[in-house]
Order: structure tokens, then C-alpha cells, then sequence
């Protein structure tokens, strides 16, 4: 690894740089995928688009998304993270192009395609870019940047441009592109950052390359099997935001000011973002813990909401759910990112979001599909009990857990993460020591 990062010095970003280049990419691609939520409304106003269609549109990008994460999710391991990155953020200004001129549905099908298949592709290689790349001695900071990043930028997306509606009745000629460009300009500075390791792909062909592939080392299934639950309650609530907030909050919640969708999106993930942030503190499997319990308040204040049509309460459970998510999220990236290597991180990372993914899309959609039949008062409340039940048994799974391993492991333990920093062995005293 040390050869690689000393590899043409003059022409390469040091490692500091380049954590901060993929944090930042991270980010925007988040923003940019939270960024149209806000603007459904007015595409239902502009082409006469119902609520079945917008959650439409919401899950072909989680289409794009799983079919790019099976088929190119793990590429990195392969070919560097460098060149996977750079197409992929050139494919994500591309998606933000076609937005910029969207003119009908078909467009807002396309363009979310077209973005999901960019965040697929991108997502493995980032994380596990960013754990390659963390400070020496500090690997837990690889996963904490992408699980703060990913909230973050979700909530400065939503945030942004829910503000936009209340202003203009055409944010879209503002945002997207703000973020085409910002894409551009990311690839160029991607293309400058240096490899963790040399790839090794030779003698592979293409086909073998991109053959789809969703698999989990032995050593890291222990690891992942735990994380599964807290993933699909947190991602299965944050996709009731994405796809069904704004109508909430003006059909069922009477708030009538057209920022309230986006602000009650970025609530939750600025709340995310925090709940990110304090896992730290806290071991893996603590961190699940009190994150799921958390969720499954929040899940509770949701549905109170909906109840007594109180914006308040609204806002007080999205606060508790989103750091409920962004508790068990974080939590959830660090145990695995603690039983990956390099030469296998990518895939890895890739399978947790096939996860998380598929639970952000599959409820979200039976959602929109539901609501048109039982009304979104209904739907809200079936679909918090859901994610209530999930969080339950999340929050009874970690409690269970054997409080050693790697779900048990503090900050900065216990992890081989990406070279041979330390053995196996030596248990959980202190930080990894840096070699050579």
C-alpha cells in the first residue's frame, strides 16, 4: 500500500487529501439522490403525475442502483478505485443533465435510472476507498465518513432544495445544474488520487468482470448476518421519507408551505448525521442497540403524528428515527468494515448496500402502490408499524449478541482494515499500531 500512495508524488493527492476528495463525493452523490424528493409535488402539479407514479419514479433508481451493485459493485477490488470513480461520477452528471431538461415522466425515469446506476457503482469503491484511506492508526473514521457523509449530504440535498420550492416554481433549473457541474469537477479531482494497491485483473476477461456477483467472505458473514436487521428497519424509514414525506406532510399533515417536504427530509438526516457521529462513543453492537431502540420510538412519534395531524410530533419522531438510523448504520459499517481486507472491501460494502437498498426501495414502493387503495393516512400508519416491529427485533437481536467479536468491538479495535496492521489475536487494549 505504502508503494502505491509514494507512486508519482508530484502528480497524486496525499492520502489527507484524498479522504476528504471521496468524503466530499460521497456526499454530493447523497445530496444528489435526496435532491428530487422535494420537487415531486410540483411534477404532480406540472404533468398531472399521481402518488403511485412518484414512488415510481423513487424505486427505478434503487433498480439502477442494485442492478449496477451486483454487476459492478465490487470492480474496484479489480481494476483500482480511481478509474471505477471517475465514470461513475461522470454517469451521475449525466443523470443530473437529464433532470436539468426533464420534460415528462419519462425523463424523471431516465434520470433516476441513470442515477442509481452512478451511486451503484460508485458506492462500494467510495467506501472502501475511504477506509483504505483513513488516518493510520484511526480506521473506524472510514466508516463513520461514509455513514455521516451519506446522512449529511441526504439532508443538505433535501434541505436545499426544499427551500428552493418555497422560492421558485422551478428549482430544478437551479439545482441540477449546480450538481452537473459539481460531478465534473469531481471526476478531475478523482482522477488525480493515488491507488490503495495495484490492481490485479490480469488475464480477466470483461465478461468475468462484470458478471453479477453479491457475496460475503466467511470470515465477515458473522458480522454482516448481525448487521441486517437494524440495516433494513433503518433504510426502510428513510425510505418512507424519501418517497412519501412531502405528500405527507401536505395531504395528511395540512402543512401547506412548500418547504415543509424538504425540511422534514433533512430533519431526518441531519438527525442521521448525529446519531452517526455519537456511535463512536459506543461499541458496535451498543451502538445498534440504542439505535434501534431510538428507530422504534421515532416509529412510534411517526405514527402519533399521523394520528393527531401534529407537525410537532412529526418532528420530533423524524429526529428520533433518524438517529436511530444513523446509530445503527454506523454501527453497522464499522463491524464489517472490522473483518474486511482490501482485496475484498468493495464486495463487501456492496452487499451491505444491496441491503440496506432493497429495504429503502421494496416498502417504499408496496407504499405507493397502497396508497391510492387505503389512503396515506393509512399507509403511514401501516407502514411505521412495520418499520416499529423491525426496530424491535433489531434492538432484541443486539441485546442477545455476545458482547465480543467484532459487533462488540470499540472505536478504533480489533480490525484488520486493509493491511497488516496488527494480528488477529490481540484483542480489543487499544488502536491498531501502524506498521512499516
Amino acid at each position: 500500500m505504502d508503494k502505491a500512495h509514494r507512486s508519482r508524488p508530484g502528480r497524486r493527492l496525499g492520502r489527507g487529501t484524498t479522504f476528504t476528495v471521496l468524503a466530499c463525493a460521497n456526499a454530493v452523490l447523497m445530496a444528489a439522490a435526496s435532491a428530487p424528493s422535494p420537487i415531486y409535488p410540483l411534477y404532480r402539479q406540472r404533468w398531472g403525475l399521481s402518488v403511485t407514479m412518484l414512488t415510481v419514479v423513487f424505486a427505478v433508481y434503487v433498480v439502477g442502483l442494485l442492478g449496477a451493485l451486483l454487476t459492478v459493485g465490487s470492480l474496484s477490488d479489480r481494476v483500482g478505485r480511481r478509474p471505477v470513480l471517475v465514470a461513475a461520477l461522470l454517469v451521475a452528471a449525466a443523470g443530473t443533465a437529464v433532470f436539468w431538461t426533464a420534460d415528462g415522466v419519462v425523463s424523471l425515469l431516465i434520470a433516476r435510472v441513470v442515477q442509481g446506476v452512478a451511486t451503484g457503482t460508485a458506492t462500494g469503491g467510495l467506501a472502501a476507498g475511504l477506509v483504505d484511506f483513513s488516518p493510520r492508526g484511526r480506521p473506524h473514521l472510514g466508516p463513520t465518513a461514509t455513514a455521516v457523509g451519506t446522512s449529511f449530504g441526504m439532508a443538505a440535498g433535501a434541505g436545499t432544495v426544499g427551500l428552493l420550492v418555497a422560492s421558485t416554481p422551478r428549482p430544478d433549473a437551479y439545482v441540477f445544474p449546480v450538481l452537473t457541474l459539481t460531478f465534473v469537477l469531481l471526476a478531475a479531482v478523482v482522477l488525480a488520487m493515488p491507488e490503495a494497491r495495484a490492481p490485479g485483473i490480469a488475464g480477466v476477461r470483461v465478461q468475468a468482470l462484470l458478471r453479477p456477483r453479491a457475496g460475503v467472505p466467511r470470515e465477515a458473514r458473522p458480522a454482516f448476518l448481525a448487521s441486517v436487521p437494524a440495516l433494513v428497519a433503518g433504510w426502510a424509514v428513510t425510505g418512507l421519507f424519501l418517497a412519501l414525506t412531502p405528500s405527507l406532510v401536505g395531504d395528511v399533515l395540512r402543512v401547506r408551505s412548500g418547504a415543509a417536504g424538504g425540511l422534514g427530509i433533512a430533519a431526518l438526516f441531519v438527525a442521521n448525521g448525529v446519531g452517526g457521529l455519537w456511535s463512536v462513543r459506543h461499541t458496535t453492537r451498543h451502538a445498534t442497540l440504542l439505535g434501534a431502540v431510538l428507530l422504534a420510538l421515532g416509529a412510534g412519534g411517526l405514527a402519533a403524528a399521523v394520528a393527531v395531524a401534529s407537525p410537532a410530533v412529526f418532528a420530533g419522531g423524524s429526529v428520533l428515527a433518524g438517529l436511530g438510523v444513523g446509530l445503527t448504520f454506523n454501527g453497522g459499517l464499522r463491524a464489517v468494515s472490522a473483518v474486511t481486507t482490501a482485496e475484498s472491501r468493495s464486495e463487501v460494502f456492496s452487499a451491505v448496500y444491496l441491503v440496506s437498498y432493497a429495504a429503502l426501495s421494496l416498502p417504499a414502493l408496496a407504499a405507493g402502490l397502497a396508497a391510492p387503495v387505503w389512503g396515506l393516512e393509512t399507509t403511514g400508519y401501516v407502514y411505521t408499524g412495520i418499520v416499529g416491529a423491525l426496530a424491535m427485533s433489531a434492538a432484541v437481536h443486539a441485546g442477545r449478541s455476545r458482547a465480543h467479536g467484532p459487533t462488540g468491538l470499540p472505536v478504533g479495535t480489533g480490525a484488520p482494515t486493509g493491511g497488516p496492521t496488527r494480528p488477529r489475536g490481540t484483542g480489543t487494549r487499544g488502536p491498531a499500531r501502524r506498521s512499516g
